[in-house]
C-alpha cells in the first residue's frame, strides 16, 4: 500500500513540475495564461470506516486550473497589435465567411493577401457592422460578426465643380498694372495661392489663383487663375470690387465662373467655379491687415488609397485614406464567459467555448463587463517567474521526499523478507 501512496506522490510531483515548467517556458508568449496544478487527497472509505482508522491512499491531480488575471502591456510602433485591457477575448474564426469561433488575449494581428486582418495563424479577426460614415455600430449579435477586411482603395472619383477660397487682401497694396503681369514674375502680382483640385477621372490637378491690385481708388483687385500653368477663361468676369468697409461686393454673389477646361488625361473638361464667400463667415475682405488665408477648401476627391489604420480605445477600426478620407471598418467583437477558467485551450494561446465555459457573451470594448483596447501594445504573459521557479524547487523537492518513501518501503519488505 505504501508504494502505491508513495508512487502517487511522485506523479502528483510529476505534474506540477510540468505544469510549472509549462508557465516558464511561454514567460515571453504574448497572451499567454499560466496555469496551476491542484492536488485532492485519495481516502479508500465505506459505511462502516471511521476516521480513527482511515489511512489515506494517497494523491491525486484535481485539475490544473488557468489564471486569467491581466498581464502587463508591451507597447509596439504597429497598430495592428492590439491589448485588451481588463475582462474579455478577441474572437477570430478560421473560417472567412463561416464563423468558426476562437478565442485569445495574444492581439498581434496583420493584413492578408486579400485585405483581411488575421492573427500569425491566419485566422480572422471578428468585428461588428458600422455605418462606415459615423462609426455607429449597426448590430452587436453573435450571429452579426464578421471577419475584418480592410479595403486598399476608398471611394470613386469626383471632379471639383467648386474652389471656396476666402482671403484678406491688404488694402494698403501698391497698385500694379495689369499689362504687365507674369506669373514667373512676382513684381507684377500682389499674392497668390493654390490647390488641388481632382478631374472626372480622380487625377489631381494644380489651381493657381493670382491677385493684382489695380485701382485702390475704386478697391478694385483683378485676377487670373490658372490651371497645371494653363489660364482659365472667366465665363463674365474675374475682377473683385470692395467697399469702403472691406466687404467684398464684386461679384454679387461671390462666385467666379470658369469656361470648362479641356484635359489631356481623357477625363472630362473640368469647369470650375470660385466662391470667395464661404458658407461658414471666412469671407473674402479688404482689411488693412496683412494677407491671410481663411479658408480654401474644394469638393473634388480622388480615388484614396489606405495610408492607415487606426484601432480607437472603443474597438472602433478606422481606415485613414490618401484623399483624406477616412472610413469605420467596423468594431472589434469582445467576447467574455461565465467561467473563463472552463475554457479549452487549443494551443496558439487560442481557446474554445465548453460546457465548463459557459456561452459566450459578446459586446463592445469599454461597456458593461468588456475591457477597453490599446492599440500599438500587446498583453504579455501573466506567468511571475520568480513564484514559478519557488514552485519548481517546492517540486523538485516533493518528488525527492515521494522517492524516499519508496526507498524505505522498498527497505522494509526486504527487511520482512529476510526474517
Amino acid at each position: 500500500m505504501s508504494f502505491a501512496i508513495a508512487l502517487s506522490g511522485l506523479n502528483a510531483a510529476g505534474s506540477e513540475l510540468s505544469v510549472t515548467s509549462n508557465n516558464i517556458a511561454n514567460v515571453g508568449t504574448h497572451g499567454f495564461k499560466g496555469s496551476r496544478a491542484e492536488f485532492a487527497d485519495v481516502y479508500s472509505v465505506n459505511s462502516f470506516s471511521t476516521s480513527k482508522t482511515a489511512i489515506g491512499s494517497g494523491v491525486l491531480l484535481s485539475q490544473v486550473r488557468q489564471q486569467f488575471n491581466q498581464g502587463s502591456l508591451e507597447y509596439t510602433d504597429n497598430g495592428l497589435d492590439l491589448a485588451i485591457n481588463g475582462s474579455g477575448f478577441f474572437m477570430t474564426s478560421t473560417g472567412r465567411d463561416t464563423l468558426d469561433p476562437a478565442y485569445t488575449r495574444a492581439g498581434s494581428f496583420g493584413v492578408d493577401a486579400n485585405g483581411y486582418v488575421v492573427n500569425s495563424q491566419g485566422q480572422f479577426l471578428q468585428v461588428f457592422p458600422v455605418d462606415p460614415d459615423d462609426g455607429t455600430v449597426i448590430s452587436t449579435s453573435f450571429s452579426s460578426a464578421g471577419s475584418l477586411q480592410v479595403p486598399d482603395s476608398f471611394g470613386a472619383p469626383s471632379a471639383t465643380t467648386e474652389v471656396t477660397l476666402g482671403v484678406n487682401l491688404p488694402s494698403g497694396a501698391p497698385d500694379l498694372p495689369i499689362a504687365n503681369f507674369d506669373p514667373q514674375d512676382t513684381s507684377t502680382f500682389t499674392q497668390t495661392t493654390s490647390t488641388t483640385v481632382y478631374d472626372s477621372l480622380g487625377n489631381p490637378h494644380t489651381l493657381q489663383a493670382y491677385f493684382i491690385k489695380t485701382d485702390s481708388a475704386n478697391n478694385t483687385w483683378e485676377t487670373r487663375t490658372f490651371l497645371d500653368g494653363n489660364q482659365l477663361t472667366p465665363q463674365v468676369t474675374e475682377d473683385l470690387a470692395f467697399n469702403a468697409s472691406g466687404i467684398l461686393t464684386t461679384p454679387a454673389d461671390g462666385l467666379v465662373h470658369y469656361s470648362p477646361e479641356t484635359l489631356t488625361n481623357g477625363a472630362n473638361p473640368l469647369s470650375l467655379t470660385l466662391n470667395y464667400l464661404s458658407a461658414n463667415g471666412t469671407d473674402t475682405t479688404q482689411f488693412s491687415s496683412p494677407f491671410s488665408i481663411a479658408s480654401l477648401t474644394q469638393n473634388g476627391a480622388g480615388t484614396g488609397r489606405l495610408n492607415g489604420l487606426e484601432v480607437t480605445e472603443d474597438g472602433t477600426v478606422q481606415g485613414n485614406y490618401t484623399n483624406g478620407e477616412s472610413r469605420a471598418l467596423g468594431k472589434l467583437v469582445i467576447a467574455d464567459f461565465p467561467n473563463a477558467e472552463g475554457l479549452r485551450q487549443v494551443g496558439n494561446t487560442m481557446w474554445r467555448e465548453t460546457v465548463s465555459s459557459g456561452q459566450v457573451l459578446v459586446g463592445e470594448a469599454g461597456t458593461g463587463r468588456f475591457g477597453s483596447i490599446q492599440a500599438s501594445a500587446l498583453e504579455t504573459s501573466n506567468v511571475e517567474l520568480t513564484s514559478q521557479l519557488v514552485k519548481l524547487i517546492t517540486a523538485q523537492r516533493n518528488f525527492q521526499a515521494n522517492a524516499k518513501s519508496i526507498e524505505t518501503s522498498s527497505t522494509v519488505t526486504q527487511t520482512i523478507i529476510n526474517i
